[in-house]
């Protein structure tokens, strides 16, 4: 009889332990969590694990393609650009830039009339035209990734300044590249009027008028067409120039944005291209190109 008393409970103990692990299975709904690295609220699909509860340093999200911590673009080097020309739309790990293409600065090729209009510092004569608005639109990935092979740029704007003037590259037309006569068209900001409107092809000069723009310094030049911040010729981690850009100006390194975290991002050249000018932008895109509207 004291066996069957003990039997019996010891089912009894089982079939509690059933119902109570079937009760558990019912609350805890497991779900896929993949891991965020670089907390941009982005997962790695690479890295996941199950569990009921969010684990730390996990998101739902998988569409992280790089999710090595500060490797992605500075968020806070978008404060450094023009709010006046400059809008940025987020949206995952895009970003939507839109510029009216009116720089900060003051500049011959404004019209007479205009504050910021000035007479001409540098150079010897203007192109035809002034600075109007404009419109320009990119839509650039905001963990920007190197290539397999890198692209040439073409004629038009392949990337945004801080100021909000597009940059372009060393060609002045069709197989047409920069040369003197042209560049003493430039005004101080190393840019000029064009059919396109008013952009930037060289380095700033080094006159009492420039107070906002890039001369020999670390200072953010803008935004290019894959992505990649662009920098002044020296760079913030050393404090002078670096002596390991690749064939664009391209490197690895921190910057005054990342917080001592090292990405991609290009600089210009301390090389001079003809005579004393030195060029914003004259490689390839190491990216993957982005057109800019």
């Amino acid at each position: 009889m004291e066996y069957l008393k003990v039997s019996i409970l010891l089912l009894l103990g089982v079939v509690f332990s059933i119902s109570s692990c079937k009760d558990d299975e019912e609350t805890c709904i497991e779900t896929v969590w993949y891991e965020d690295a670089d907390d941009d609220g982005l997962g790695n699909p690479d890295v996941s694990q199950f569990s009921c509860e969010q684990p730390d340093g996990y998101v739902t999200d998988n569409s992280d393609t790089n999710d090595a911590g500060g490797s992605g673009t500075p968020l806070s080097a978008f404060d450094d650009f023009n709010p006046e020309a400059v809008t940025f739309s987020f949206d995952g790990n895009e970003v939507t830039i839109e510029s009216n293409g009116l720089p900060n600065h003051t500049s011959p090729y404004w019209e007479d009339t205009h504050p910021l209009h000035i007479e001409q510092v540098v150079g010897d004569h203007l192109t035809p035209g002034r600075i109007n608005s404009g419109s320009f639109t990119v839509t650039l990935p905001l963990d920007p990734q190197l290539a397999t092979s890198s692209s040439a740029t073409g004629l038009g704007a392949i990337g945004i300044s801080v100021t909000g003037a597009p940059i372009f590259n060393d060609e002045e037309g069709p197989n047409r590249p920069l040369d003197e006569a042209t560049a003493l068209g430039f005004d101080y900001a190393g840019g000029h009027n064009g059919p396109s409107g008013y952009h930037y092809h060289i380095e700033s000069s080094d006159v009492p008028e420039n107070t906002i723009l890039s001369f020999d310094d670390e200072q953010l030049v803008g935004i290019m067409a894959d992505g990649f911040l662009i920098y002044g010729r020296k760079c913030n981690a050393i404090g002078d120039h670096p002596a390991d850009l690749d064939e664009s100006g391209g490197h690895t390194s921190s910057t005054q944005h990342s917080d001592g975290e090292e990405f991609y991002h290009y600089h210009i050249i301390n090389e001079f291209y003809i005579n004393s000018y030195i060029l914003l932008f004259g490689g390839d895109l190491q990216g993957t190109p982005n057109t800019i509207f």
